[in-house]
């Protein structure tokens, strides 16, 4: 199939959420919510195909018996997750697992993990890292409560890009929206929720053991080579890529007016984040607006852009 999968995302609901998601164009469920599991082959929350003759089946289950469209892969699990993420209030203070962890204690895949900021309103910041010199330390500050001390802040802005290996101690803070780019996992350990609690006045589950056991010590902070290039009137940036990050490839098409592009993956992830054009596959258009998701498949070997739009697009990488 030389076409696009256009994606019916699914959305979660969350104690921080909000709906600022209805920007998209979604037609939300009620009450809080603060994810847009928008690309997903995760059980937790399946997005689902519309068109073609893979219409109706999940992102899974296309994976799993219908492998010529990403490249006929020898893994089982579709490996990424795109999400769009609402932080009315602030997430938990968090970190993740890498693959050997998650594999053994949660099978499943571990969680680096990159945002690209949507937008932040003003004096927004991140926890993003820590200040601990030791495992010991870092045990000792979690055990007392010393989140002062321990947690690093790390002011955001709108257009911003993050890149969240596992192991990286992080929390979104409140009025930030962004979309993120993940390995397909669900496993996050918690390491401090504000002592907030739900409708039934119930604190959510802490993982301190599992934090203590994941985290990166001492902090590490990646080094990303972000490339701009100007194609036309549109821009490329590069965001990371191998050998910085195994799991995926994150870029951004900033695209004004016409733009010709050819894949570099078995297959492609896209998300239009702001404007409308269209997309053009062997003569055939397709138009594209604010909010949409899909995926280029390995039939797909180039495409034409067409119109003023933001888009993230992101590809897996070679880990297998």
């Amino acid at each position: 199939m030389t076409e696009p999968l256009f994606l019916k995302p699914y959305f979660q609901p969350k104690i921080w959420g909000g709906r600022k998601l209805e920007q998209f164009g979604y037609d939300l469920p009620e009450g809080k919510i603060g994810e847009c599991w928008a690309i997903s082959g995760h059980p937790h929350g399946p997005a689902t195909i519309k068109n073609g003759p893979l219409a109706g089946k999940t992102v899974s289950q296309a994976y799993a018996e219908d492998g010529e469209y990403f490249g006929n892969p020898t893994d089982t699990v579709f490996p990424l997750l795109t999400k769009i993420l609402d932080a009315e209030d602030s997430l938990s203070v968090q970190v993740h697992p890498d693959d050997a962890y998650a594999e053994e204690h949660e099978h499943e895949l571990g969680k680096t993990e990159c945002w690209y900021v949507i937008s932040a309103e003003p004096g927004s910041y991140l926890i993003y890292g820590h200040h601990a010199k030791t495992r010991a330390e870092l045990k000792q500050m979690i055990e007392a409560g010393d989140w002062d001390h321990l947690l690093r802040k790390v002011p955001v802005k709108t257009g911003d890009f993050v890149y969240v290996p596992s192991g990286t101690i992080h929390a979104l803070n409140k009025g930030i929206m962004v979309l993120e780019t993940q390995q397909s996992s669900d496993t996050t350990y918690r390491l401090y929720d504000y002592d907030r609690t739900d409708d039934a006045g119930n604190k959510r589950e802490l993982h301190l053991k599992q934090s203590i056991d994941v985290t990166t010590v001492p902090n590490q902070d990646p080094q990303l080579d972000i490339k701009h290039e100007k194609v036309g009137d549109s821009t490329l940036t590069t965001f990371v890529t191998a050998p910085v990050s195994p799991f995926f490839s994150v870029y951004r098409w900033q695209v004004q007016g016409q733009l010709h592009l050819t894949k570099s993956a078995p297959y492609t992830l896209v998300s239009v984040l702001d404007g409308e054009g269209t997309i053009t596959v062997d003569g055939k258009s397709f138009p594209l607006k604010k909010g949409d998701h899909l995926i280029l498949p390995t039939q797909v070997e180039s495409w034409d852009l067409d119109g003023q739009m933001d888009i993230i697009a992101s590809t897996p990488g070679q880990t297998k």
